[in-house]
């Protein structure tokens, strides 16, 4: 059996470095993704506890004035339109004086 060169056994160890780091980046992905979904969670069981406790509602408040600015496509907004929608509502009664907007014809 011959014995490969110098150069042919930097080539394949470069090649296994370079798929090591690919499966890390993905393992490392699938981690950030996994913290998003845990987080999502937590904050959807929070604001669906029926106690409402002064952090939930805090938390309610702070979302309907941060996610409208936060979500820039419209199908991620649409994903959320029961926080932003009723967010909408309260301020367009207040600009109005308790009326709601009516678009221009």
């Amino acid at each position: 059996m011959a014995r490969r060169s110098i150069a042919e056994r930097l080539a394949q160890l470069d090649a296994q470095r370079k798929n090591l780091q690919a499966r890390m980046g993905k393992q490392e992905r699938a981690k950030d993704t996994r913290r998003k979904i845990l987080l999502g969670a937590f904050v959807l069981h929070r604001l669906e506890r029926p106690d409402q406790s002064e952090f939930s509602k805090n938390l309610r408040d702070w979302l309907k004035k941060e996610l409208p600015e936060f979500l820039s496509r419209d199908d991620d907004a649409a994903l959320f339109d029961d926080l932003i929608e009723q967010a909408k509502t309260k301020t367009s009664k207040k600009n109005n004086g308790g009326e709601t907007r009516q678009p221009a014809s």
